[in-house]
């Protein structure tokens, strides 16, 4: 018995009805309209190779918060601040664990499409929502430094949207941008080895610090390394950290692509980008709480403005930063745009006029939030504490829950994945918690704010 399928007007070639479902299947589209959306993960065959999705996985991870993590080290201490990061990056090697194997049960490589899988259309939308608020809103903070260069810095960013962003976000397949993330991360590697190099060269304590600055800094152990702090400011350190290593939308688009996807093969992407992203996390976090100690500020370049507002390397790291952020924006880009197409269009075949008209309006508004909500330290802490734990802890562990029907609840699996869910409400509520004991109470918050 053969079977012939036409969906929304597009014929597939038949195939014998008994092999299916039990049978590994291979399609063909016989008309001549895409198929992306109608069977997501299997629309067409994967082209990039290994590299290229570490490269793409890294470069997602980077661009997410390593300005803010000598910052975080400064009120935690360097163990307890060890401690956490291991702790977040083993948890996110999990949760990716998680999403890969739901994935594989149901045959489905599409965030959105897990969600409507375990909880119906609610399910699908929530993830939609979490995915384009975290995506929208996590890179923009480090184009905050835009400010600090130019007169005219909103200017500036819109120019880089639209001559530099928005080419590359117009690219159908995540798998093209593997070059420019390479790129992208080669920038990141100048700036920690800048980092690195500038703790040997700069003083403490510090000549070039305002009096303005000095007067919030206790004078006593201003250079001496703290190994566990709690302070006030501890509380921004966790949603800092889990904001860091949040990769998860874009790990089923790129398991999508890869060449001969496996759970295993996309299982170690993810370990190796992980992996090299905390070296370099670790790294960039001992090196500059060790040049400024006390002195550490939320954004680490405008800490090393104050020593010399026109050092020639700091500038070089500036634009190599700035360099690495805006190749990393398409690529942040384009989970959202997936996930808007499967929420408003799942049943429609490619198009460039919406594809397009999607990728000007989300640089629109990202351009919007830039101009408006320049402040890097609140954006990482509401936005770390809220969709962090979302797309970390509490989605990937109620997917595994809901759509592994062949465990059963009181197995270990699931039961490791209802304390991961667990976890991250707890996480999410301690987080907003702290954070909004801080705004009532605190006074002297770092950078004048």
């Amino acid at each position: 018995i053969n079977l012939e399928l036409q969906i929304s007007g597009v014929f597939l070639s038949s195939f014998p009805l008994e092999t299916w479902p039990l049978e590994p299947i291979t399609i063909e589209v016989v008309g001549n309209r895409h198929m992306d959306l109608m069977f997501p993960g299997h629309s067409f065959e994967g082209k990039t190779s290994f590299g290229m999705s570490v490269f793409n996985l890294s470069n997602a991870i980077m661009g997410s918060g390593i300005l803010g993590l000598s910052y975080a080290m400064a009120n935690t201490g360097i163990i307890l601040f060890l401690v956490l990061l291991t702790s977040i990056a083993v948890l996110s090697l999990y949760s990716v664990h998680l999403l890969l194997r739901s994935a594989e049960v149901v045959g489905i490589r599409a965030y959105e499409q897990l969600g409507k899988r375990a909880f119906g259309h609610p399910g699908k939308i929530l993830a939609a929502v979490v995915i384009t608020i975290f995506n929208l809103i996590s890179k923009l903070p480090l184009f905050c430094i835009f400010f600090e260069w130019f007169l005219n810095g909103n200017y500036l960013i819109i120019i880089v949207s639209v001559f530099i962003i928005l080419p590359l976000a117009l690219m159908r397949q995540l798998g093209y941008l593997g070059y420019t993330s390479g790129f992208s991360l080669t920038c990141m590697v100048f700036f920690l080895i800048s980092v690195i190099y500038k703790k040997f060269n700069i003083p403490c304590p510090f000549d070039g610090f305002t009096n303005h600055t000095a007067e919030n800094i206790s004078i006593d152990g201003e250079c001496e390394a703290k190994y566990f702090t709690i302070n006030q400011q501890t509380a921004y350190t966790v949603p800092i950290l889990a904001f860091a290593f949040v990769c998860h939308p874009e790990v089923l688009p790129i398991y999508t692509e890869l060449r001969n996807p496996t759970k295993r093969r996309m299982q170690a992407i993810a370990n190796v980008s992980i992996l090299g992203m905390f070296v370099m996390y670790l790294l960039t976090a001992i090196f500059g709480y060790l040049t400024f100690y006390l002195n550490t500020e939320a954004e680490l370049l405008h800490t090393y403005s104050k020593v010399d507002p026109l050092d020639t390397l700091i500038l070089c790291v500036r634009l190599a930063v700035l360099v690495a952020v805006t190749l990393t924006v398409p690529v942040v880009l384009f989970p959202i745009r997936r996930a808007l197409l499967q929420l408003l269009f799942p049943d429609k075949p490619f198009h460039w006029l919406r594809h397009i008209s999607i990728a000007l309006c989300l640089l629109f508004i990202a351009n919007l939030l830039v101009i408006f909500v320049p402040n890097i330290r609140d954006i990482f802490g509401i936005i770390g504490a809220t969709s962090a734990p979302s797309l970390i802890f509490i989605l990937p562990g109620l997917f595994y829950i809901r759509i592994v029907s062949t465990e059963p609840m009181k197995s270990r699996p699931k039961i490791q994945a209802a304390c991961f869910t667990a976890l991250g409400f707890i996480f999410m509520s301690m987080s907003l918690t702290f954070i909004t004991l801080d705004w009532v109470y605190g006074e002297n918050r770092s950078g004048g704010h």
